[in-house]
């Protein structure tokens, strides 16, 4: 469960950085541009940068229709919707470990678990996709591609929250074990001793055997006090 608790929440950070900056591909070497001119295209938005002058400007026109391919569209749906199913996972998941308790929901965190596992397959599918297709997306000729790091922070945020929902799924192995464990009765106080209370052990020998009969001065069996 702190695993799961760990790996989710950063995964959702790495996801949500992904998803929102604009880097999923970087384009140089453009024909007609300075050679440290860098065009970045996200999911959302072109940024052009000069590396020589450190002059970034974004909301750059498509001119190539680069947002209107397939892979680009699919992951302007789906990580949204992973970003919120790893929310609704995370909530869950607080009221199924529910760190404030002694005992915790087993049932629950699994469930959160698969929740989570969910939304981290949500924001995996598009960035493979996306991957799959780098070279494909239009571009202008005789360019340079190279992968972001929004993309790269995508893989690694739905990799962490694959890894946390399954940790948080393994809830249910004990879940299922205390249901097949027999319920059995508290067992009955089998002696009364001076220093015995309800509950404690209490065994059933005759442990001082050995010292009333006079005869050996040090008893071979733990007493009560001793367990």
């Amino acid at each position: 469960m702190i695993v799961g608790l760990v790996l989710c929440p950063c995964g959702l950070l790495l996801t949500l950085t992904g998803t929102l900056a604009p880097n999923w591909r970087q384009v140089s070497l453009i024909p007609d541009q300075p050679l440290d001119f860098i065009l970045e295209q996200g999911i959302w938005d072109m940024c052009r940068e000069l590396q020589s002058s450190h002059d970034r400007r974004c909301g750059q026109a498509d001119e190539l229709g680069y947002f209107e391919q397939i892979p680009v569209r699919v992951a302007q749906g789906l990580m949204p919707t992973s970003l919120v199913v790893t929310l609704l996972g995370l909530v869950v998941a607080a009221l199924g470990v529910r760190c404030w308790q002694k005992e915790p929901r087993h049932l629950l965190a699994g469930v959160s678990g698969l929740v989570l596992l969910l939304s981290g397959l949500l924001s995996l599918v598009p960035t493979s996709w996306y991957t799959h297709e780098l070279w494909a997306l239009p571009a202008t000729a005789g360019s340079k591609l190279v992968v972001g790091y929004s993309l790269v922070l995508s893989y690694l945020g739905s990799c962490l929250e694959i890894l946390g929902g399954l940790a948080l799924a393994l809830s249910f192995h004990h879940c299922c074990k205390e249901r097949r464990a027999p319920k059995l009765p508290p067992s009955p106080v089998l002696g009364a001793g001076p220093c015995s209370t309800t509950g404690a052990y209490h065994s059933p020998w005759d442990v001082l055997a050995d010292e009333r009969d006079g005869r050996h001065w040090r008893s071979t069996l733990p007493c009560d006090s001793d367990l």
